[in-house]
Parts: C-alpha cells; structure tokens; sequence
C-alpha cells in the first residue's frame, strides 16, 4: 500500500526568498515561514508558541517567489515532507534538516499586497483573485480539490 507524505502551511515569511541555480539551470529558492498557536496551559495561563518551517521551491515557481515573496508575507504552502544530511561546512560532522519541498505555492494577503495568487509545480500561474467579494464569480471546484 502506498503512504501519504503531505504537508499544509500557512503562514509569514520569516525571511526574503534565496533564489539560486543548480548547476543544470533549474532554480531553486529557499525561505522560511512560521506559523503559531494559542492555547491554554494548564495553569490557565494563555501561551504563544511559534514553529519554523524551512520551505523549497523549484522551477519557475521559486522565481516567481523569489520576485513576489517578502519577509512578513502570508503564504499558503502545499507539499511533502523531506529530511536530508549534509556535510556541515566547518567539518564538524554531519546536520539533519527537515524541509517541506513545496507542490504549490499560493500568495496570500499580508505585506505586498492584498491579492491572492497561486503557483504550482505544474508551471505558471494558476489562479489569480484580487479583492474577490461577495458578487464576484466563484471559480469552479477542481476534483483535485475535493477531499474524499
């Protein structure tokens, strides 16, 4: 039976998107985004905890990023999780990082703007709304999008 490797982020950029180059030419860009909770301790006390999630995007969709994202945006992550090692530069062993290889990419409302846009890995721009009301045409259901 096969598994299911599937992640959801929303949340702000902790930082501008790093877009570089693979020696093939296929860029690729790095940036990170935090998401948090509130909850009630069991003292009642009200608590605030914020985790990081280190975020990769390949092809035109980490140039697009890399153009639209800024540090504080809100962004909607979709993609799977991923865990590598690598030789740490200092030599002084081997790191873990755990990353969410991103599938799709979707600009939300924040710092740059009100519009929503949305990049997948399919290429290209998706699906673009700008300040979509009440009255606006509801775009079709994909059958992709439905859960069950």
């Amino acid at each position: 039976m096969a598994g299911v490797n599937k992640a959801i982020i929303i949340g702000n950029l902790g930082r501008d998107p790093e877009v570089r180059y693979l020696p093939s030419g296929q860029s690729v860009a790095n940036f990170s985004v935090a998401t948090s909770e509130s909850f009630t301790d069991k003292s009642g006390n009200r608590q605030e905890r914020t985790d990081w999630h280190n975020i990769v995007v390949y092809g035109k969709q980490a140039e697009l990023c890399g153009q639209y994202l800024k540090k504080g945006r809100q962004v909607y992550v979709e993609g799977r999780i991923s865990y590598r090692e690598y030789e740490a530069k200092d030599g002084s062993g081997k790191r873990k990082v755990t990353e969410i290889v991103a599938l799709r990419v979707q600009f939300l409302g924040g710092r740059g703007g009100d519009s929503m846009t949305e990049y997948s890995s399919g290429g290209g721009r998706q699906a673009a709304m700008a300040g979509a009301g009440a009255g606006d045409d509801i775009p079709p259901i994909d059958d992709e999008d439905i859960p069950f």
